[in-house]
């Protein structure tokens, strides 16, 4: 038997743009990604925090440093710049690897800077 496994998760980063006229994807700064394992076209859930909106789509490298978090071609009609969204990666893997397996997972702040990175997540989060 396999598993779906969340493997990594940006937690609360602040969407920079939408850009509708763009192939497609989620451009991301590479010093966010790399934090929590993913990929360059690697597939992510992004799933928006203001209005419910999930979607897939696939990562491309943005400017390193610049908390790049932009939405392009159809996903961009799901976000405004400003809203908070949550990205998430998975993987399939044997139960064996499951039961041992620690995802990563990036806290954001306000300007899509980590502010914690953990192995889980706590059982209970609050926002103010």
């Amino acid at each position: 038997m396999n598993r779906t496994m969340m493997t990594g998760k940006i937690h609360r980063a602040r969407v920079t743009g939408a850009n509708l006229h763009y192939v497609g994807s989620i451009t991301i700064d590479p010093d966010i990604y790399e934090a929590v394992d993913m990929l360059p076209n690697e597939k992510v859930q992004i799933v928006n925090n203001n209005n419910g909106e999930r979607l897939e789509t696939y990562i491309i490298p943005g400017r390193r440093g610049s908390g790049d978090m932009c939405l392009n071609g159809a996903a961009a009609r799901l976000v405004q710049e400003g809203d908070i969204v949550i990205v998430v990666s998975y993987a399939s893997m044997s139960d064996e690897e499951a039961r041992a397996h620690r995802p990563k997972v990036a806290i954001m702040n306000e300007d899509n800077e980590i502010t914690e990175l953990i192995g889980t997540e706590p059982a209970f989060m609050t926002y103010q």
